[in-house]
């Protein structure tokens, strides 16, 4: 079908795809196949991998799925991606290989006829002052060149470290410091003179109603898929956020 004739779009981030997610990754390649390859557009916005330590990662794995995220391009759907806390130094390379196109953290968009906001999330949560601290070290010039000189190995081995770190972090922090900060979004939104934004990050799905430039405006925060796919879609009449159970595997 052509790209022009397909009015839906299709919104995931927070898969966190991994090797030993079977279940996971089963679940995305369905939805690719059914779901996402009747759309004009999917979104990705972010947290597509679960860590990401450089475009020189040629495993198998990889692999696989810019291989399929590239045949749903081949059937006429434009693939967006913005970057995620787990995978920000995915680059050009790989993009290329998976036939995604690469936005900005923040970037404004024309969906059928509404200017929306669309961001991975994580600046949003401005009160948890570590995590914020570390991210604006980490998207540093230096910070990412010092890390992509280091051998493949050496990075895989401090990207599980850190994760078991953060992890053990997140256990004790307090649900709110991890959620978005209010005025942020409202300041976001007027930003942008929009009155809807979507973002993931939170793993909080759910579709908010707050005001915005004076006028009644949504937040919609996208599902992650630990436990279940999740996805929002559009229309030019509709916005339904929805979920499937993880595919089944025989491993």
């Amino acid at each position: 079908m052509p790209n022009s004739q397909k009015s839906v779009t299709y919104f995931i981030a927070d898969l966190h795809l991994a090797q030993n997610r079977p279940d996971i990754t089963a679940c995305f390649l369905r939805f690719l196949k059914n779901e996402a390859i009747q759309a004009q557009t999917l979104y990705i916005l972010g947290d597509l991998f679960e860590v990401w330590v450089g475009d020189d990662d040629d495993s198998a794995y990889l692999a696989t799925i810019a291989k399929a995220l590239r045949t749903l391009s081949s059937f006429g759907t434009t693939i967006y991606y913005i970057h995620g806390n787990r995978d920000f130094l995915l680059g050009k390379r790989f993009a290329k290989k998976s036939s995604m196109i690469l936005l900005p953290e923040i970037d404004l968009i024309d969906l059928y006829g509404q200017n929306v906001v669309i961001m991975h999330g994580d600046t949003l949560c401005t009160r948890d002052i570590a995590y914020q601290n570390f991210r604006k070290k980490s998207r540093s010039w230096w910070w990412q060149a010092m890390v992509k000189s280091l051998p493949l190995w050496v990075r895989k081995k401090m990207a599980a470290n850190y994760r078991k770190k953060s992890a053990a972090a997140t256990s004790i922090k307090p649900q709110d410091i991890m959620d978005v900060t209010e005025s942020e979004v409202v300041d976001c939104l007027e930003g942008y003179q929009s009155q809807l934004l979507i973002h993931g990050h939170t793993h909080r799905p759910a579709i908010h109603h707050l005001t915005a430039n004076g006028k009644t405006a949504q937040r919609i925060v996208l599902g992650d898929w630990y436990e279940q796919g999740a996805w929002l879609k559009v229309t030019p009449t509709s916005m339904k956020l929805l979920n499937q159970p993880l595919a089944q595997t025989n491993g």
